[in-house]
């Protein structure tokens, strides 16, 4: 696991979006495994602006979503689909047709996991996944448990995880209570990991999955094992560890 220290979110930023860049140049038909939320959102603006200014091509670029909202339509604005739309797929020159998102409209819970994971079997692994990190140590929608999810799977989300995303919604009654993501064995078969961690209320939690025990109670510090990781954090999520 490599720590890579910024000064604040706009500099983390970069940093990712040159990883992202790099490897489209040196694959132009890499698989890219992204994430929503607001960690990505400024690696995204970057990248549309390096593809405004002709140093990148994403007409060969497939990309594969962890998660989506159960029940939101790709038309909804708080799905993931429509984040990732407005994003950064509307703003290059991606095939839509390339780009995956797990279907929320689909109510058969069994039958939306397999169709994604017989996906990701197909296109994948990828070659870099994108994350952010939870409150709680969750990444995609791999919440605190017991154990480790293999592959997709529907999740009932956390209390922490509903109140955290509830400034995106008019209630808290309007926030899904369940979301289809990508497991953590799915996850830890991509080939390089990117973790985007903004903020002094990360700290504690970016602390426990660095240098915690390996747990499914702390679902990020599963990373400690994957091969080729690289957390990305700037100066106050890292303000209480030793670096």
């Amino acid at each position: 696991m490599q720590i890579c220290k910024v000064k604040n979110y706009q500099e983390l930023s970069r940093k990712a979006a040159n990883l992202i860049a790099a490897q489209i140049t040196l694959k132009p038909d890499s698989v890219l495994g992204l994430a929503t939320g607001s960690s990505p959102i400024g690696t995204y603006d970057r990248l549309v602006e390096m593809y405004q200014d002709g140093d990148l091509d994403f007409s060969q670029i497939t990309t594969v979503n962890l998660d989506e909202y159960k029940g939101l339509p790709g038309s909804h604005e708080q799905s993931y689909r429509y984040f990732m739309n407005t994003h950064l797929f509307h703003r290059v020159n991606i095939s839509y047709a390339n780009t995956y998102v797990p279907d929320g409209t689909e109510t058969d819970s069994e039958k939306c996991c397999q169709a994604y994971n017989e996906l990701i079997h197909r296109v994948g692994p990828a070659d870099i996944q994108l994350l952010g990190l939870g409150h709680d140590g969750h990444i995609g929608f791999n919440e605190p448990s017991d154990h480790f999810e293999d592959e997709t799977h529907c999740v009932d989300l956390t209390e922490t995880t509903i109140q955290a995303n509830k400034r995106f919604f008019a209630s808290e009654e309007d926030v899904p209570r369940q979301a289809y993501t990508m497991g953590i064995g799915t996850i830890m078969r991509c080939r390089k990991l990117i973790v985007l961690v903004s903020g002094k209320d990360k700290a504690a939690i970016l602390k426990q999955v660095i240098q915690g025990p390996v747990t499914p109670e702390v679902p990020g510090s599963i990373l400690q094992f994957h091969p080729d990781c690289t957390i990305i954090a700037d100066e106050a999520a890292l303000s209480e560890m030793d670096l």
